[in-house]
């Protein structure tokens, strides 16, 4: 019966998962509900099958090298920053994920975002609970602008919903095809969104993908949305513009470290409005990508493969 892994529940998910008492009566299935820091390779060392629920556990080609048996990584999620893709190519270990699950929840707390930074939600409840009565300085969404780069499941549906929004929107992505979408060069998506919506995944191609000199080219007073990955963006060229007033705002549910350090300077700008990297975390999000990631170890094992990354 082939060995399953999951190495990594905490907080815990999968383990209350309503799939998962089924999944684990079918296959020995190893199942640690504490995060493995230093001790990865080892619980992970007789396993044919690894269920990854958190992206701190790195499965580097060291990691993979102490794991003779292993043939599938199955991701609860679509990030693959936290694997060695070209490392398990080259062991023929299969790595799988759960795309399009949570794109509709991302999407929904993008727009959210958008709209707590524009019309300044958070200061506003909290002048107004002070027994103040703040006035103006808003931002109409109706009529500008929306960038949106990159068009995965997330993203295109962000762009239609600022269409939905009678948002003009412009897109542009690394793999161009036929969507119904305005599409435009890059130079223009940024120098033209009065909203800039990041939906790229985080490679080595797309780090540091929004520097100083991107931000630097974005209309005076615009927003910034990244619901993403936080590395996308050059964090310290943000936040100098931020403070400078270039960028109006930005709403931001991810980071170059999670969890924010306390005392962060995105913690001290009041023109920042910040989630806790939870745009994707809905009970339907969770039950239906759980279950996806199991459902991914049994098409493998049955010799028909999903999902493949």
């Amino acid at each position: 019966m082939p060995r399953v892994v999951i190495p990594d529940d905490a907080p815990v998910v999968m383990g209350s998962a309503s799939a998962y008492p089924a999944f684990a009566a079918r296959l020995e299935t190893g199942y640690f509900d504490t995060l493995p820091g230093e001790a990865l390779a080892e619980r992970c060392r007789e396993a044919e099958v690894v269920v990854n629920i958190r992206s701190s556990s790195r499965f580097t080609d060291a990691v993979m090298a102490q794991c003779p048996s292993l043939r599938q990584i199955s991701i609860w999620g679509t990030g693959t920053d936290n694997i060695d893709l070209e490392a398990a190519r080259r062991r023929g270990i299969t790595v799988t994920n759960t795309p399009g699950v949570a794109a509709p929840s991302i999407a929904e707390h993008t727009i959210a975002l958008m709209f707590a930074v524009a019309r300044k939600i958070p200061q506003l409840d909290a002048e107004v609970r002070q027994g103040k009565w703040p006035r103006g300085s808003m931002m109409q969404l109706t009529g500008k602008t929306l960038g949106v780069i990159g068009l995965g499941a997330i993203g295109q549906r962000v762009a239609r919903l600022g269409l939905g929004l009678g948002m003009r929107v412009i897109c542009w992505t690394m793999h161009p095809r036929d969507l119904g979408l305005e599409m435009a060069p890059l130079d223009r998506v940024i120098a033209e969104a009065d909203v800039l919506s990041l939906h790229l995944r985080l490679s080595e191609e797309t780090r540091g993908f929004l520097g100083a000199r991107q931000l630097a080219a974005m209309k005076q007073g615009a927003i910034l949305v990244n619901t993403a990955r936080g590395p996308i963006v050059d964090e310290a060229a943000m936040i100098e513009a931020l403070r400078t007033g270039r960028l109006r705002g930005a709403g931001l549910d991810v980071f170059d470290v999670e969890p924010l350090p306390p005392g962060h300077p995105l913690t001290t700008l009041d023109n920042v409005v910040i989630s806790p990297h939870c745009a994707g975390i809905t009970p339907e999000v969770l039950e239906a990508g759980l279950t996806l990631a199991l459902t991914n170890v049994d098409a493998f094992l049955s010799g028909r493969p999903v999902n493949v990354v």
